[in-house]
């Protein structure tokens, strides 16, 4: 997912991401830190979430069926938007959402070998 120190920016938009992005603007608006060590933090958080969640979350089977609201593919990144999804997961169980976004993207990052 990185190519050198570049790894995607997915989970700044997710609830622990944007609670960081916050908290590191008030430290600039307040003039404690450096926009420089503001990108240095959010850079780490970028890697450290990606490796976190592909050492520790467990790979799970599971089917889905929902309407297909909106569907997108820029930058080499999917997104879709699904609408009265139902998930079925190992051992039949089943999870319904009102609406949910999915982003995919390469595991490697366009020009990585």
């Amino acid at each position: 997912m990185s190519t050198g120190n570049s790894y995607y920016e997915l989970y700044r938009r997710s609830s622990i991401g944007v609670a960081l992005t916050d908290a590191l603007d008030e430290l600039i608006r307040d003039e404690r830190i450096q926009p420089q060590l503001a990108m240095k933090i959010l850079a780490t958080f970028d890697r450290s979430i990606t490796e976190t969640l592909n050492e520790k979350v467990k790979s799970t089977r599971l089917s889905f069926k929902g309407h297909l609201d909106t569907y997108r593919f820029c930058d080499d990144v999917w997104t879709f938007i699904i609408k009265n999804v139902h998930f079925k997961m190992e051992g039949n169980e089943t999870v319904v959402g009102d609406k949910i976004k999915i982003v995919a993207c390469n595991f490697k990052k366009p020009g990585e070998q």
